[in-house]
């Protein structure tokens, strides 16, 4: 089938928008970029309520967004760490999204806003969406939340951040999540797959971005062995949450994906896998460009809410 029509259109656009790659420009103007992420356009779904809060982290206050769907208690919580590498993007271009699913999926998501390399490499992203999900456990009671319905989500790097917390949860025993959605992962820095080759250029995010985001993540080496900067050195993920790993047909990082959901399989983790179909990475936030992105919400709300039992 190849790559969906009007897909091939959004990325036409954005190359005659001349932007630099990542690495060609300061950190700054790449950011500043993103301000014009064509999520920003959509609108906005009307919901309960939207609660910004600030929380402490380890080393610095945290910007959070809660999404309440309805005044019900009890409810499920999704803890969502979004991607960008990293390095980029803002709550702001995840809510269009994230109220959609919120409303869909009837539960509580909270949004974390980490800090972000290259000024603040590994751990202290990973760090503060750990303390991120802590927070939600202990106020999960005054915040409606159902403590036993607890689990974390992201897309991107914020799919290998929610791979990793998930892993450390697991270590420290701090709580048995009840899922984890990872959204287009990325797992292995070391990129040896085949999808890496295939899709390197021309589909939007590209090898050589992806590698330089892993280079301003992890500076130091030696951190390329640690599991929660790299998922993938993980022994064994027998005891973590069960997931849905999502991918996109066209993405260096499909197989990185998929390869994370054979080891999940292989070590009797229950798992779901969904690959779409002529899209690309950072589909998730096109919702207005393409229909599937607003089925990935349905998918995502249905998905969680089957792992947990209860209706949609």
């Amino acid at each position: 089938m190849g790559v969906k029509p009007e897909i091939k259109d959004h990325l036409a656009q954005r190359a005659s928008n001349g932007l630099p790659e990542v690495w060609q420009a300061p950190v700054s103007e790449i950011r500043k970029n993103t301000h014009s992420h064509i999520a920003l356009k959509q609108p906005l779904i009307d919901i309960h309520e939207v609660r910004q809060l600030s929380i402490s982290g380890p080393t610095s206050q945290l910007p959070i967004r809660i999404y309440r769907p309805t005044d019900e208690k009890n409810l499920p919580a999704l803890v969502y760490f979004h991607g960008g590498g990293w390095v980029l993007n803002f709550l702001d271009i995840y809510e269009p999204s994230l109220r959609k699913i919120a409303k869909h999926g009837n539960f509580i998501i909270i949004a974390v806003e980490y800090q972000k390399a290259p000024e603040k490499a590994y751990p202290v992203p990973f760090d503060d969406c750990y303390e991120a999900l802590k927070w939600t456990i202990d106020n999960a009671v005054s915040l409606g939340i159902d403590p036993l319905s607890i689990g974390v989500g992201g897309d991107s790097a914020g799919g290998n951040l929610a791979a990793a917390v998930a892993i450390k949860a697991r270590d420290e025993n701090l709580i048995s999540l009840a899922f984890q959605i990872l959204i287009y992962p990325c797992i292995e820095i070391n990129m040896d797959y085949k999808s890496a080759t295939d899709f390197a250029e021309g589909y939007g995010l590209t090898t050589k971005s992806m590698k330089w985001f892993w280079d301003q993540y992890l500076p130091d080496k030696k951190d390329h062995n640690d599991v929660y900067a790299v998922p993938a050195r993980a022994k064994t993920l027998k005891g973590v949450a069960p997931a849905v790993v999502i991918t996109a047909e066209f993405d260096p990082l499909t197989d990185d994906g998929r390869n994370y959901f054979r080891r999940l399989n292989e070590d009797a983790v229950a798992s779901i896998y969904k690959e779409y179909a002529g899209q690309i990475h950072g589909f998730f936030n096109l919702g207005g460009v393409t229909e599937d992105a607003d089925l990935l919400y349905l998918d995502i709300a249905r998905e969680i809410n089957a792992i947990l039992g209860r209706g949609n």
